[in-house]
């Protein structure tokens, strides 16, 4: 038996095929069963005699016992086999006196008999007991004789008594594999399986074909998997040495069983070929380095979630380098799905072991390690960013950065952005020099991947990378730049939502600590500006440039922001001459995007590129000839961005005149029909409301160049002259010389009628608050009416032509040319201007009032050049005029254009802040012009005549 065990260890070894893996003796008569497998024939003979009725290797069951014949194919080769190898003659001879008899399965019982192939092959006591243990694991059909074999089998491993070469050579056979794997599917006694365990792990460790004897069967796979998920933890090593794929990782859905094990503390008694621990490890690092995307972000954010990433940490110290690798992938696919777990990483991490890891890495281990120090410097606090920086830098025997610059020369280009981007922030950590060879490499290097068409992955990272350098991340480690430019651009709610959004914890605290937050991130930002704008004389801004051109979305929008971000960091940096070469690179397509973008966040941001410009007389110069095409996209965002304003304004100084910026397009006239004056007019979202002097209110639709009629109602008696919406825009309000007013509803296509209220006097002009109503009556003073049908009158010694009601003030324009305050809250009255009478006949009275922006405007005939007087609302001061030789009926304010209508169809269109006339617009009738209205974005002028007309304009 020991000369037959030695076989395969002499000179002519004969072939695995040609070997029982019963006997282990060179085939006899061999015959070859249903399941491909070849036995002796006697010896599976015996095995079925057994009442065995499966195959001894596969254990798949047997469609009959019938032995078939001969395989004569196979006896032939090993017979020619043995005349090429004389030498084997004299084994096959000793092996043929070593008969095979039906001992060979006999229990411990028998094994001793003279007849015993283990007894006459060797007498030496523990080799003995050895055979007869792993006689009984094998063909034993009583489960407590196998048991007790594995439990033997184990002390013989550990005490070695044995030469391991032989002791493993013995128990690597298929049949002894097998039996233990039969062992598995059968005991419930923990000390047996963690025995069998053990053993399987051994041999697997220092066998292959002992792990190919295992995976040759589903069923002995899915066993180990079983006996791991129900608690039997050294299973996972046997788990990570079977080398299963990772789909079939999967299908075993083992994470929560990892999860576990990594999670609990190991005990000073395992002792296994790999620690439990460490192949939970490496198996959950396969399983997040591959698979649908789907399937691993859910693994990835239940370890995040798991409170897994601290024990993780941990590992980070081992001493194998392959365990901190592994814990490296983990911890960075950690970090990509659940950002927020960056700060505990951050916290807790020791980074010196894995620094030093550097050293003797693979290319891919490499990169792993330096894409975890990127990922890991991404947090919500400039200060700690900093301080892990300099840990990176300090720590660990060698040089760090000489390392990165290193290996930047032979990396992949798609590996390239990430290395120099850390190499380019630990660079950073002091104040920049003249001269930093890392610095210029690792600038170089972000340039040539942004450029390197070859490898589109690489430009995209490289643009993302530029865009990450300007320090400033969400709480989940995402870039800020995008939504602080956008606050930078006037855009503040937007910013608000994705603040909100990220739910920035760290970033809000006592403010003290977020005043010393803020003034780091903007000592670092202009820092990495510096060094990037400054490098080959703004190189970066020709890279960018090409960038924004990509066909490839995500490319271009990255370059996109990033050149927007250091094109408004010019104007905090010294002037290098740098801006002009930015004008140069960025000018024509900033333009171009703010032109024919979309979207409002990217106009936004082509805005803000643009403004920075505007600050240098030769930008302002190369952007006059195309002011006129950026003049519509800047009156859209003055809505909500205070800087369109302001760009309006540099654009308008930079003008002798406001002229150009304002350009008017005729886009209708109607006639209302009839002998009737259009008393009213007043705009809410795409409809215009028009009152007319024969008690009709019509309704319009304005939608982009089109104005039809979609409503026609008569429910007031005689002429509305007046119309009010309230700021919540769900209800009409209607004044008429019929004595009542009107509530309407207009939330649907159709307006409707809901209230009327008999206010017992003509109603020549309105204003409407939440609880009140103010009126001009027929008679003198003014009415103040709240909707409970109670009424006050005020100023009654005044005979008022018109009004305005602003914050609970109450602005009066009488037909003596003079104004009062009313204040409703204390019922005091202010006087603005004196009333004055001529000698003979009636003072010019005051035809229109508004109030805007802290300033008062009074609308009345032109005695002394001055048809429009402006006043302080604070102390009633003069401020100033409006030089109009028009008689004004009517006025209108907005938020930069003072319009002002007159006899004869004339509209007079004045600039606002400058003063000066902008336009006139003609109706082309001889009527004058009795009210006007604007839409919510300012763009369309209406206007209603004497004689029945509505006229449109729109801005241009």
């Amino acid at each position: 038996m020991t000369d037959s065990d030695n076989l395969s260890g002499g000179k002519h070894t004969p072939p695995k095929d040609f070997v029982c893996p019963i006997t282990s003796h060179i085939f006899v008569d061999p015959v070859t069963l249903e399941t491909g497998q070849t036995y002796e024939r006697r010896a599976i003979q015996e095995w079925l005699d057994r009442g065995n009725t499966t195959c001894p290797i596969t254990r798949q069951k047997l469609q009959s016992t019938q032995l078939p014949k001969t395989n004569y194919v196979l006896k032939r080769l090993i017979a020619s086999w043995q005349e090429q190898n004389p030498g084997s003659a004299q084994i096959q001879s000793d092996l043929n006196q070593l008969q095979i008899t039906p001992s060979l399965f006999d229990s411990a019982r028998t094994s001793s008999s003279p007849r015993s192939v283990i007894s006459q092959a060797n007498s030496d006591g523990t080799v003995t007991e050895l055979h007869l243990a792993i006689n009984n694991l094998c063909m034993s059909e009583i489960l407590s004789e196998a048991e007790t074999a594995v439990v033997q089998i184990e002390r013989f491993w550990r005490e070695a008594n044995m030469e391991s070469d032989n002791i493993e050579a013995l128990l690597s056979k298929p049949a002894v594999v097998n039996g233990f794997v039969e062992v598995l599917l059968n005991s419930i006694d923990p000390k047996v399986l963690r025995a069998t365990i053990f053993l399987l792990c051994e041999l697997g460790s220092k066998d292959k074909n002992v792990i190919q004897t295992l995976t040759r069967v589903d069923s002995d796979v899915d066993c180990v998997v079983a006996l791991f998920k129900r608690g039997l933890l050294e299973a996972v090593v046997l788990i990570y040495l079977l080398k299963p794929s990772t789909s079939i990782l999967f299908k075993m859905d083992l994470v929560e069983s990892l999860l576990m094990i990594i999670k609990n503390k190991e005990g000073d008694s395992v002792d296994m070929c790999v620690r439990p621990k460490t192949a939970a490890l490496l198996l959950l690092q396969q399983v997040l380095g591959g698979g649908e995307e789907k399937s691993v972000s859910k693994v990835a954010h239940s370890v995040a979630s798991a409170k897994t990433v601290e024990s993780v940490i941990g590992t980070l110290e081992a001493e194998g380098s392959e365990e901190r690798i592994a814990a490296v992938g983990i911890l960075l696919r950690c970090m990509q799905e659940d950002g927020k777990c960056r700060n505990i990483i951050a916290d807790k991490a020791k980074l010196t072991p894995l620094l030093e890891s550097l050293i003797g890495a693979t290319d891919s281990e490499k990169f792993q390690i330096v894409h975890f120090l990127f990922e890991l410097v991404k947090l919500d606090r400039r200060t700690l960013n900093e301080q892990n920086l300099h840990i990176i830098k300090e720590q660990g025997t060698f040089s760090i950065m000489h390392t990165l610059l290193v290996y930047l020369q032979t990396a992949l280009p798609d590996q390239c952005p990430f290395i120099a981007c850390l190499l380019l922030q630990l660079d950073l950590l002091a104040e920049p020099r003249k001269m930093s060879m890392y610095r210029e490499e690792a600038i170089d290097a972000l340039i040539s991947s942004l450029r390197n068409s070859d490898f589109p992955e690489a430009q995209l990272t490289a643009a993302e990378t530029i865009l990450a350098l300007q320090g400033r991340f969400s709480s989940s480690g995402k870039p800020l730049a995008r939504a602080f430019l956008l606050k930078c651009a006037g855009l503040d709610r937007r910013y608000n939502s994705v603040m909100q959004n990220e739910q920035l914890g760290h970033a809000v605290g006592k403010s003290q600590e977020k005043l010393a937050e803020d003034k780091a991130a903007d000592e670092w930002e202009r820092k990495m500006a510096f060094a990037l704008v400054g490098h080959e004389f703004g190189l970066l801004f020709e890279a960018l440039a090409e960038g924004m051109k990509s066909e490839e979305k995500k490319l271009s929008s990255a370059c996109f922001v990033s050149a927007t971000w250091l094109t408004n960091m010019l104007t905090v940096l010294p002037d290098t001459g740098i801006r002009g070469a930015a004008r140069v690179c960025l000018l024509k397509q900033s333009i171009s995007i703010f032109k024919s973008a979309r979207d409002v966040e990217d106009k936004a941001l082509a805005m803000l590129a643009l403004s920075s410009f505007l600050q240098d007389p030769e930008g302002l110069s190369d952007l006059t000839p195309h002011m006129k095409d950026m003049l519509k996209s800047l009156r859209e965002l003055k809505k909500s961005s205070s800087l369109a304003t302001r760009i309006l304004k540099t654009l308008s100084d930079g003008q002798d005149t406001s002229v150009d910026i304002w350009n008017y397009k005729e886009l209708i006239q109607v006639d209302c029909g009839g002998n009737v004056e259009v008393l009213s007019i007043i705009c809410f979202e795409d409809k215009i409301f028009s009152g007319l002097s024969d008690g009709m209110l019509k309704v319009w639709s304005c939608i982009g160049n089109r104005i039809h009629l979609i409503q026609e109602i008569r429910k007031h008696m005689k002429g509305i002259t007046s119309l009010a919406i309230l700021q919540s825009g769900d209800r009409l309000y209607t004044g008429s010389l019929d004595r009542t007013v009107k509530v309407w509803a207009v939330g649907n296509e159709l307006i409707q009628c809901i209230q009327v209220h008999d206010v017992k006097d003509q109603v020549l002009a309105m204003a409407v608050a939440n609880n009140i109503l103010c009126f001009v009556p027929h008679g003198a003073g003014i009415k103040v009416y709240s909707w409970n049908g109670d009424s006050k009158l005020f100023n009654p010694n005044k005979s008022v032509k018109c009004m305005a009601l602003v914050q609970g003030k109450l602005y009066c324009g009488c037909n003596d040319s003079s104004m009062q305050e009313i204040d409703l809250a204390t019922e005091t009255i202010r006087t603005i201007q004196n009333g004055t009478r001529k000698l003979i006949g009636k003072a010019n009275p005051i035809h229109a009032l508004s109030v805007s922006d802290g300033m008062i405007y009074s609308a009345s005939t032109s005695t002394d050049g001055a048809a429009v007087k402006i006043w302080s609302a604070s102390n009633f001061n003069l401020a100033g005029s409006l030089p109009s030789t028009l008689e004004p009926r009517s006025m209108l304010i907005s938020s930069d254009l003072i319009y002002l209508g007159g006899k004869m169809g004339t509209v007079e269109v004045w600039c606002k802040r400058k003063r000066n006339r902008v336009e006139t617009l003609q109706t082309r009738t001889n009527g004058k012009v009795i009210c006007m209205a604007v839409d919510q974005d300012e763009e369309v002028l209406v206007v209603g005549t004497s004689d029945g007309r509505i006229q449109a304009w729109r801005l241009v």
